[in-house]
């Protein structure tokens, strides 16, 4: 009777899906294990369990998850859908495997649908990291979609800059700086300065220092390079010699 009833959920979900989302679940629905355990007469419980998808591997269920996203339009409706079909029969949600397509489509330049699998990913409260979130705001930067990276950021990340890493502070002054948004650079950076932050890169010194200098604000340049002079003046060597020394004092 289990499997009549299975059945029919399938025919049904079938006859909602388009094509490409069908052949996921066709997909998933062809690596499906069942197993049966005898019936015991003291206990009342179901002792029928399917097995959804077990056989197949983490790595196949990525790759056939980037090609699904790259045989669909380009549109939120239809990665969604997928989407949904491609976790419809996990018992747990997959992050690990959608981190991992994630990876896969940006070494592919994939901006666009890495933006509509990461919002579909956190519309589900999942993958609410600042990991997450530093890829949604590389993706829409490079979707050229920079008004919408800085709200991500203002919302998601901006709120607490006592937590944030200076990578990502330092991946958002280049979003404003690339985009010509010089005000809101120096601005972010005399936020960090106000909570004695200190970049750990000269690159973001040089870019505030730009920034500053595009505004007319020449002094204020001036002021910044000499404060942080000596990141020009390190060598790698001096950087890892300086990193060693933290780990010591922590330790």
């Amino acid at each position: 009777m289990w499997r009549l009833v299975l059945m029919a959920k399938m025919v049904r979900q079938f006859s909602l899906l388009g094509p490409v989302q069908a052949q996921t679940v066709a997909y998933i629905h062809n690596q499906t294990t069942v197993t049966t355990t005898p019936l015991k007469l003291h206990t009342a419980k179901p002792v029928t369990k399917c097995q959804i998808g077990e056989n197949v591997s983490r790595n196949e269920k990525v790759n056939f998850l980037v090609k699904i996203l790259y045989d669909l339009d380009d549109s939120k409706e239809s990665v969604y859908n997928a989407l949904d079909a491609w976790v419809a029969w996990e018992q747990d949600f997959p992050i690990g495997p959608l981190k991992q397509a994630l990876t896969g489509l940006e070494k592919e330049h994939q901006w666009h649908r890495i933006i509509h699998v990461i919002k579909w990913m956190l519309s589900k409260g999942q993958g609410t990291t600042m990991g997450t979130y530093g890829q949604l705001i590389r993706a829409l930067d490079n979707d050229h979609r920079a008004e919408e990276a800085h709200d991500v950021w203002v919302k998601k990340l901006g709120v607490d800059l006592h937590s944030v890493p200076w990578q990502l502070c330092h991946q958002m002054i280049g979003v404003y700086y690339r985009n010509n948004m010089m005000e809101r650079a120096v601005r972010l950076f005399k936020r960090l300065e106000a909570f004695d932050r200190k970049p750990r890169d000269k690159k973001v010194v040089k870019k505030v220092g730009d920034a500053y200098e595009i505004l007319g604000l020449i002094e204020e340049k001036e002021r910044v390079l000499e404060k942080y002079k000596s990141l020009f003046n390190e060598t790698p060597s001096s950087k890892k010699s300086s990193r060693t020394l933290k780990k010591k004092s922590k330790g």
